[in-house]
């Protein structure tokens, strides 16, 4: 891992829009990012908005404009961002809609999770993170979180649309820093 004082030291230093920075923390899943973003937010005392209270695993892309309208034109607008949760309890697959969160305005707020810093929002990025591990890494981890050898079938067809989402995008491209793990 990086040293966490010089990369909020980098951030610090970029441009804020409207008095915030947004920093996106990105790649595969199991890579390694929400562990990045905690220590990341700890050190900047900054919260996290996880992209897993909006995407699913049954859509990779279609949510993004929620979160857009929900969370990052409201902080950039220098207002609270009011969004709507994924329903992970009730919805396996976290398809449905559950519970509203407030995050209130702050000067730094952290995006982690898969396609946080995709083209549509790189112009409004202050710092893109992209975080990654050896496929199989990714795997082991992300069974290992999520339920076990019952899930390998949809993480294997997770990780085939991350491919082919992260390609298109060209996502670690644009990415400011990259941290491999694992």
């Amino acid at each position: 891992m990086p040293d966490v004082p010089e990369v909020l030291a980098q951030i610090l230093a970029r441009p804020a829009i409207n008095g915030v920075r947004l920093v996106a923390i990105d790649g595969p899943g199991g890579a390694g990012k929400s562990t990045f973003a905690g220590e990341l937010a700890a050190a900047a005392d900054a919260p996290i908005v996880e992209i897993d209270d909006f995407i699913s695993w049954l859509d990779l892309s279609d949510w993004w404009p929620r979160l857009e309208q929900q969370v990052i034109e409201p902080l950039l607008a220098g207002r609270d961002a009011h969004y709507q949760q994924r329903d992970w309890t009730g919805d396996e697959f976290g398809d449905s809609l559950g519970e509203w969160a407030t995050l209130p305005w702050a000067p730094l707020v952290i995006l982690e999770g898969i396609t946080s810093a995709r083209r549509a929002v790189a112009d409004r990025l202050a710092y893109a993170v992209w975080v990654e591990a050896p496929r199989e890494v990714c795997l082991s981890r992300g069974l290992s979180r999520d339920g076990g050898e019952t899930r390998r079938e949809l993480w294997t067809r997770w990780q085939l649309e991350e491919d082919q989402w992260f390609a298109a995008d060209g996502t670690r491209e644009r990415a400011d820093l990259v941290i491999s793990t694992g």
